[in-house]
């Protein structure tokens, strides 16, 4: 191909890559690579027209080319419409001046804004990202706090400096607005840049950059995709843009009188943000300002560490440790350091989601599996603010009536006060938490739409209406989506309705958590077997564009013995779901066997005693104390007269009875489950009734072609829960095999987040992903505060008047008193820590913060410096001799 000359011309006087402006460019080199692929000779050769950043009247214009005003014009036209030229009015005069913008902030960008110029031409989104990154690579390091003119500058949430009497004008945002009577939004120049090579964060292109003065009309008028709008919809998107962790910046290349636009940048695609985490220089784009954590008002609740953009607040621990408090690390910074590639941070997309210190956080956090905010919604009911503890838990947890009822509670079998006394009553705090929402006018329904104030287009697919399904939906909605749940049963909830009797769960706390999906648009059909009455291509051809199949375990494990298909044995699935549907107290009778240890096991002998049964006796291969039923639902069986028989296996089935042998160990020597037997030692029992709760298994989807396990569970990534079939995803038991609402809750969430990622064509499902990774601190080690409440743990009541054997829910909820006095044991053993050195003084952890615990203070002093691009080095020059200076003392000491 031959060489350009002009292209080249062009490309060294507008590039700030030194070793690009010294010598001729080779074709490989990016800026010649992008200009000589999208400029004709004749837009080339007018933009030669121009000095970098020197305005030039549109007589000036034809003066300078030679050419026709016609041509001057027609071509001036394409090349502020493909962003090479940008216009203002800024002259004395006001008349329409032309400008040669630089690459970054400037050309490179407005190249990116134009969207059919950067789909036809993708060379465009690499060169954008090249020109954020290669020009900085020596220069970051001597960068002055403020950013010295480079790029784009963080600025504060405005209303977490309002009190900040130390605040500049300039680094508020209302300054700038009031400065302005136009603006625009349009679409993220960051963001379709990351897409369109590949490696959107999920941070989808929209309108969410907002022009400000004349740069308002140019996005408009050049095919930048910018539309007009008014200083209210400014604020709408502003707010909206916090609420979804969006770092407000604006640009800084022309000191403090001037910018031309506020950016709303997330952490993953943003340059400017990447610039300054990548080469771990956070003078690059920081506010003035950096959080700090009151630890005593802090909750741990993680609302701050997840929004957090550049992972500088973790978690960590409140208490000391035996051998004092605990020190967490700090970023180095270039400040008196020789600085290189190898103090770069290439993974920083990832790294600014990891939520925790390696020396851990609470246990009660890290333990549960959806990683619930204990402390934080603890602390509100101590305070009564009952109604933001349910809107705090459900940002977690959308059906916290239900885990309330079910949970398996492994938060409290870790919590820190367990080393004392006994364990935090958390579960029942949650439950009379979430009896707001058996009551419909306190109900939470949350807030759902995308970050424009609007619904996306794309329709997700829920295939089952259990927890794991609906969890999906839940957050999918929240996101902006529509969502249709298809449910093979005539009522949603899965087996929280069909599979866990009343008295465990009852039917209206479902009813009242599923309303609240109802509320939020979610719409459920009912009736519907996917794979049976319609099909997932007939589902892809209605347009639904990704699927999440969350049908379960509903399926019964055979014992493969003689008898096993007599008249009187039956699934223990299939007889609850029998009873579900009807409550019948004489649904059986005579004995009753049921053969299985677990808590679907014991469900199944008190559903039987409450359904007709004279007596139940309940064969377990483990012994008691290792049945995988939990201790308390043993000890409520127990309570109510079933008969326990452990250490015994089924050997066949007679037509009256059944008859057991002996269970000599149910491992092997290498912890696998291989139960061995005595054949010698037999037992035969007498019934009318063989009830099996072995297992569950899965039963397929029919046609469905998905890659399965040998044990029937759906193979899946075990990160972004996509299964063989691009578009579909697998969470909850059909996953994992049976396991505890819980775990399908937190399934539900993950899920959610691949299928928006997926939906939206050039994001990765997993580049900067939150991997809720979490680990408890070493709570042997912690030092406790002999000075905590004393009071005994809570339990709650019972319900009088019902009878032991009725189907409905003895259990009551604790008292209000009760509530405080548990709220009061907590040890409040977390904390989140904040490295003031990665801190870029955002401040969105305020805005998450409900326990006035992290607030923003002015530490930089030289932070809020805004200096013009052309003299910028008048700013770095100090600074840099100033570290050049620190490094030479540091290598002699």
């Amino acid at each position: 191909m031959t060489y350009r000359d002009n292209i080249d011309k062009l490309a060294r006087r507008i590039t700030d890559r030194i070793p690009a402006k010294v010598k001729k460019l080779s074709q490989m080199d990016p800026e010649y690579e992008c200009l000589n692929e999208i400029l004709n000779d004749e837009q080339c050769d007018l933009c030669l027209c121009f000095e970098v950043r020197k305005p030039l009247s549109f007589e000036e214009v034809v003066k300078r080319s030679g050419w026709p005003a016609g041509r001057v014009n027609r071509v001036l036209n394409e090349v502020c419409d493909i962003g090479m030229i940008e216009y203002n009015w800024e002259n004395a005069d006001h008349h329409k001046q032309f400008v040669l913008p630089q690459f970054v902030p400037g050309a490179a960008e407005f190249m990116v804004m134009n969207k059919d110029l950067v789909e036809e031409h993708p060379i465009v989104a690499d060169f954008f990202e090249k020109m954020t990154r290669l020009p900085l690579e020596k220069v970051t390091p001597m960068v002055p706090p403020g950013g010295a003119g480079i790029g784009m500058h963080v600025i504060p949430v405005e209303k977490a400096i309002h009190a900040n009497q130390e605040a500049v004008s300039v680094e508020k945002i209302s300054h700038w607005l009031n400065k302005y009577d136009k603006y625009a939004l349009s679409p993220c120049s960051c963001r379709r840049q990351q897409r369109v090579r590949g490696e959107g964060t999920g941070d989808v292109e929209a309108d969410v950059c907002i022009a400000v003065g004349d740069m308002a009309d140019y996005v408009v008028q050049t095919n930048k995709g910018g539309h007009y709008c008014t200083y209210e919809e400014v604020i709408e998107t502003l707010e909206r843009c916090e609420r979804k962790g969006y770092v407000h910046q604006i640009t800084n290349i022309d000191g403090e009188d001037k910018i031309f636009a506020i950016c709303n940048c997330a952490h993953g695609v943003c340059n400017a943000l990447r610039t300054s985490q990548l080469f771990n220089t956070p003078n690059m784009s920081a506010s003035a300002y950096r959080a700090h954590v009151d630890s005593e008002k802090c909750v741990a609740c993680g609302k701050c560490v997840e929004i957090c953009p550049v992972g500088a607040a973790k978690l960590g621990q409140k208490l000391c440790t035996k051998a004092g408090p605990v020190t967490y690390p700090k970023q180095e910074l270039p400040d008196a350091v020789k600085w290189g590639p190898e103090k770069w941070n290439w993974n920083f997309r990832d790294t600014a989601k990891v939520n925790c210190y390696e020396t851990g956080t609470s246990p009660c956090k890290s333990a549960c599996p959806a990683h619930l905010p204990v402390q934080g919604y603890i602390k509100m009911a101590k305070e009564g603010r009952y109604m933001d503890a349910l809107k705090l838990i459900k940002d977690f947890n959308p059906f916290p009536a239900v885990c309330g009822a079910i949970c398996n509670r492994r938060c409290e079998q870790q919590c820190t006060r367990g080393l004392i006394d006994e364990p935090l009553a958390i579960d029942e705090i949650k439950k009379f938490i979430a009896e707001q929402e058996l009551h419909e006018d306190k109900r939470y329904i949350p807030l759902c739409e995308n970050v424009e104030g609007k619904f996306f287009t794309n329709k997700m697919a829920i295939i089952g209406a259990g927890p794991a399904g609906m969890s999906a939906a839940y957050y999918l909605r929240m996101m902006g989506y529509p969502v249709t749940i298809f449910e093979k049963e005539e009522k949603p909830g899965g087996m929280l309705v069909y599979g866990i009797p009343s008295f465990r769960l009852e039917k209206s706390v479902i009813e009242a958590e599923i309303e609240v999906l109802k509320a939020m648009g979610i719409e459920f059909k009912c009736g519907i077997e996917v794979g049976k009455d319609i099909s997932l291509d007939d589902l892809r051809n209605e347009g639904y564009e990704a699927f999440y199949v969350a049908i379960g375990a509903q399926g019964s494990r055979k014992l493969n013995i003689p008898g096993e298909e007599n008249e009187m044995v039956e699934s223990g699935i299939d007889f609850l779901r029998r009873v579900n549907k009807t409550e019948d107290p004489n649904l059986i009778s005579g004995d009753v066997v049921v053969v299985g240890g677990g808590n679907v096991a014991i469900d199944v002998a008190r559903t039987a005693l409450r359904s007709g049964a004279e007596k139940v006796h309940l064969y377990s291969l483990e012994q008691e104390a290792e049945m995988p039923a939990s201790f308390e639902e043993v000890s409520e069986a127990k309570e109510e007269g079933i008969i326990l028989h452990c250490g015994w296996g089924p050997k066949e089935i007679l037509e009256d009875s059944i008859v057991f042998k002996q269970c000599v160990s149910v491992k092997d020597e290498t912890a696998r489950f291989n139960p061995s037997y005595d054949e010698n030692v037999l037992e035969t029992i007498q019934c009318s009734h063989v009830l099996l709760s072995i297992g569950q298994s899965i039963v397929p989807i029919q046609g469905f072609d998905v890659e399965v396990n040998p044990n029937g569970t759906i193979k899946a990534d075990g990160t972004t829960l996509q299964t063989s079939v691009e578009d579909v995803f697998a969470g909850g038991d059909v996953y994992t095999g049976p396991k505890f609402a819980i775990d399908a809750i937190s399934h539900g969430k993950e899920t959610a987040e691949s299928m928006h990622r997926f939906v939206h064509k050039g994001h990765s499902l997993t580049i900067g992903r939150d991997l809720h990774l979490f680990n408890e601190f070493d709570k042997n080690n912690a030092l406790i505060d002999i000075d905590f409440d004393h009071a005994k743990r809570q339990i709650p009541g019972i319900k009088k008047g019902l009878g032991e054997k009725s189907f409905r829910d003895l259990r009551s909820t604790f008292t209000e008193e009760q509530v405080k006095i548990e709220a009061n044991r907590c040890l409040g053993c977390g904390a989140s820590i904040v490295d003031t050195n990665k801190c870029i003084g955002c401040g969105l952890c305020t805005t998450k913060c409900e326990f006035d615990a992290i607030h923003l203070t002015r530490d930089i002093k030289d932070g809020a410096r805004m200096v013009k691009t052309e003299d910028k080095m008048k700013a770095i020059l100090p600074y840099a001799a100033k570290r050049q200076i620190k490094i030479i003392r540091n290598k002699k000491k």
